[in-house]
């Protein structure tokens, strides 16, 4: 019998042990490594139910089905995420995050690294709002999608609309359009005697 008590106790400590809580910055640096692995069954065990992402104006709430289409979208374009720094204030995080990715480097922007605010819901990650984005400059990024745009909508109608098509085949039209563009531009461009 007392033996028995003392493998209980053991296995109570045992399994007691395992079912540690994360603290938000352990979460918020899973959730990245995650997303850096392009593990999205891990990156949903670090999201609530519901996640709002805010970037400026756009707000996009999402359940785990549509985060899931998000994430297929920004796979497409093979991102990496380096955390550069994390610092926690009243049960948030602020982060500063490097993401280096096709689309980045064809916008003349990367790595593009950003603050974000991480709020959280029983202990999971329910919204990742933008604050700022260091040292991006936007005037290339507009310039070099503009381009991009009104170059396929000339060319190529049939990808017309990939810009806004936040699915998995509009990311595959977005590479697409990239190629398509950069070809033409080289192939365009006059050759040294």
């Amino acid at each position: 019998m007392k033996n028995t008590f003392h493998i209980l106790f053991l296995l109570y400590f045992l399994v007691g042990c395992n079912d540690q809580k994360l603290t938000y910055q352990e979460t918020v640096t899973q959730y990245y490594n995650a997303r850096d692995a392009a593990n999205y069954n891990e990156i949903k065990t670090y999201i609530n139910d519901s996640i709002t992402i805010v970037s400026g104006d756009y707000i996009m709430p999402y359940n785990h089905d549509s985060f899931y289409e998000n994430f297929k979208w920004d796979s497409i374009f093979k991102p990496s995420y380096k955390i550069i720094d994390l610092e926690e204030k009243n049960n948030q995080i602020i982060a500063s995050v490097s993401q280096r990715c096709i689309r980045n480097d064809f916008l003349k922007n990367n790595p593009l690294t950003c603050s974000y605010k991480i709020s959280f819901i029983s202990r999971k990650i329910s919204k990742i709002e933008e604050l700022k984005c260091k040292d991006v400059d936007w005037i290339t990024w507009a310039k070099e999608r503009d381009s991009l745009v009104s170059w396929i909508n000339k060319n190529h109608p049939e990808l017309e609309g990939f810009i806004h098509d936040m699915t998995m085949s509009g990311a595959m039209n977005y590479l697409k359009a990239i190629e398509l563009y950069e070809t033409d531009k080289n192939t365009s461009a006059p050759t040294s005697p």
